[in-house]
C-alpha cells in the first residue's frame, strides 16, 4: 500500500529514515554477488532474497526503501540475453518488491527507485570517476528509457544516486524531466568535490531551481565527507538534505576485500539534522543494526 502522504509533504513534517546498504545485506543471506550485474540479478534469479532484504530494514526502522534497480539496466539485462520486454518488467519488479515488504509494516513506508550512474552499467568502478567521454545528452538518452520504466512502476521517488560527475547530473535532470515522479539528486564525493573533481556548490546548484527535485545530498561516501556536504547542499539550494554514507571501510580492489574500521556513527545524524539533514540512512556495509541505531538516535 502506497503511503498516504507525498515524500515531500512528509519532509516537511520531520526527519525519515532511509534504509543501509542493500549489497551487504543480500550477502548476509547468503546470496552471491559475483555478477556483473550485482544485486540487480536477484530480481530474476532470487526475488525473495531482495523482498526479505528490504523487510530486514523496515524491520529496523527504515521508512524509506531503495530498489534494487542502482545496477539494472535494459544494456546490462541484454548482456545476459534478457530482452527489452522482460528487462522492464524485472525494473517493474524492483518497485513492486520494495513496496510488498514495506506493506508488511504499520508505518507509512515510501519506495525510492534507484538510479544508478552510467558507471554502475559498465560495472568497472567508472561510477567513482566519471568523466565516461560521453556528452550530456548522449547519457540523458541512455538513461531515460529506464527512468520511464521505473516511473511507470509507481515509485513514491526517483533516487538519482551516487552521481559522480555533474555532467551526469545534468543528463539525470533531463531524462527525469516531465517523467511525473519527484527526484532527489545525491553525488559520491571526495572532500568538497565530486568525484569527477567539480566543486560540491557547483554541483549541487543544478537542482536549486527545480521543484522535481524535493531533496539534495550525497551518499556512497566517507562519513567524514558528508557533514561539510550537508552544509553546502543546504545552503547552496535551501532544499531538503539527503545523506547516507558507507561504513568507512575502504575497498580494496586487489585484495577484493574491505580496510580498515568502521566510522559510521549515528551519533553524528544530530549535526546533519541540524544543519538541514531530512533523510538521513548508510550505504555500503552500513547494515540494519546501524540503521536501527540511527532511527533510535533520532527518535531520541
Amino acid at each position: 500500500m502506497k503511503p498516504v502522504r507525498s515524500l515531500a509533504a512528509a519532509l516537511a513534517e520531520r526527519v525519515l529514515v532511509l534504509d543501509g546498504g542493500l549489497s551487504n545485506q543480500l550477502e548476509a543471506q547468503g546470496c552471491d554477488l559475483s555478477d556483473a550485474l550485482w544485486s540487480a540479478r536477484l530480481l530474476a534469479d532470487g526475488p525473495q532474497q531482495i523482498e526479505a532484504a528490504h523487510a530486514a530494514y523496515a524491520r529496523a526502522g527504515a521508512q524509506v526503501l531503495i530498489t534494487s534497480s542502482y545496477q539494472a539496466t535494459f544494456e546490462g539485462f541484454a548482456r545476459r540475453g534478457t530482452g527489452r520486454a522482460e528487462a522492464a518488467r524485472l525494473l517493474a519488479r524492483s518497485v513492486e518488491l520494495a513496496r510488498a515488504a514495506g506493506g508488511r509494516t504499520e508505518r507509512e513506508i515510501w519506495v525510492a527507485a534507484s538510479v544508478g550512474p552510467y558507471g554502475a552499467m559498465l560495472a568497472d568502478g567508472s561510477e567513482y570517476r566519471g568523466r565516461y567521454g560521453l556528452t550530456v545528452g548522449e547519457l540523458a538518452r541512455f538513461h531515460r528509457p529506464r527512468v520511464e520504466a521505473l516511473a511507470e512502476a509507481g515509485p513514491d521517488v526517483l533516487a538519482l544516486e551516487t552521481v559522480p560527475d555533474a555532467d551526469e547530473a545534468e543528463a539525470l535532470l533531463r531524462a527525469v524531466d516531465g517523467c511525473g515522479v519527484p527526484v532527489w539528486l545525491s553525488y559520491t564525493v571526495e572532500g568538497r568535490r565530486t568525484r569527477a573533481g567539480q566543486p560540491l556548490a557547483e554541483a549541487f546548484a543544478l537542482a536549486a531551481g527545480l521543484d522535481q527535485v524535493v531533496a539534495v545530498g550525497v551518499n556512497c561516501c566517507d562519513p567524514e565527507d558528508a557533514g561539510p556536504a550537508v552544509e553546502i547542499a543546504a545552503a547552496v539550494t535551501g532544499k531538503p538534505v539527503v545523506v547516507y554514507p558507507n561504513s568507512g571501510e575502504r575497498w580494496d580492489a586487489r585484495a577484493r576485500g574491505w580496510l580498515g574500521g568502521a566510522t559510521f556513527d549515528p551519533s553524528r545524524t544530530a549535526r546533519w539534522r541540524a544543519d538541514g539533514a531530512r533523510l538521513i540512512g548508510g550505504c555500503c556495509r552500513v547494515g540494519p543494526d546501524r540503521i536501527a541505531a540511527l532511527a533510535a538516535t533520532l527518535e531520541e
